[in-house]
């Protein structure tokens, strides 16, 4: 399928309206339990139900538009199907919120392993869209691994220490805030380390 493009504006409604659409609802809703398959489950259960929902619609409506989802999208789908899949069975409050633990350790984990191997995961994973050099790659990598292992450590203390509402609020505006905040942060490799494209590029 060939490739288009929409406005910013739609592109970003589409990946970030979902999220959005769960923390307005978690604040909107009163009720302890919901009916769900003729259930009564909790409150972050029948959220998360209806949050998968929305992000499937959302992929895919982007993959109809765009004709095309980066591996980043594919892969953040999956992992919300998934998770999203066990939360819902599980009907845990605590297994939600240390989802994002249980992801981050995971990504920090599986970076490690690529540099271990000597091979940085996030470049095949960026598909490329910072041209940096073997070595600017390796050296990103690192500092992605050890932000998500302390993204990992402080999810689990704010799950566990502070109250519903805070660890809401850290998980939907903290976490773009902190990782904004280190890609900016990571502009003098990315200047020091960059490469030109290829021609055609």
């Amino acid at each position: 399928m060939a490739r288009h493009n929409i406005p910013g504006w739609l592109k970003t409604g589409l990946e970030f309206g979902p999220v959005l659409a769960f923390f307005v609802a978690f604040f909107a809703l009163k009720a302890e339990t919901y009916p769900l398959f003729g259930y009564e489950v909790k409150t972050f259960t029948f959220i998360t139900f209806w949050f998968v929902i929305l992000m499937a619609l959302s992929m895919g409506a982007l993959r109809i538009l765009t004709g095309h989802l980066s591996r980043m999208q594919v892969m953040t789908l999956v992992l919300v199907v998934l998770m999203g899949g066990l939360t819902v069975v599980m009907d845990n409050d605590m297994f939600f919120k240390l989802k994002p633990t249980i992801l981050y350790a995971l990504f920090a984990g599986i970076l490690g392993i690529g540099l271990m191997r000597g091979q940085s995961y996030l470049a095949r994973l960026m598909e490329g869209l910072l041209p940096l050099t073997h070595d600017g790659w390796m050296l990103l990598t690192r500092r992605f691994a050890l932000l998500f292992a302390a993204l990992a450590v402080a999810n689990t203390v704010i799950a566990f220490a502070l109250s519903s509402g805070i660890w809401l609020s850290f998980k939907t505006f903290g976490l773009p805030i902190i990782l904004f905040g280190f890609m900016m942060a990571q502009y003098p490799l990315i200047e020091k380390h960059g490469q030109e494209p290829e021609k055609g590029e």
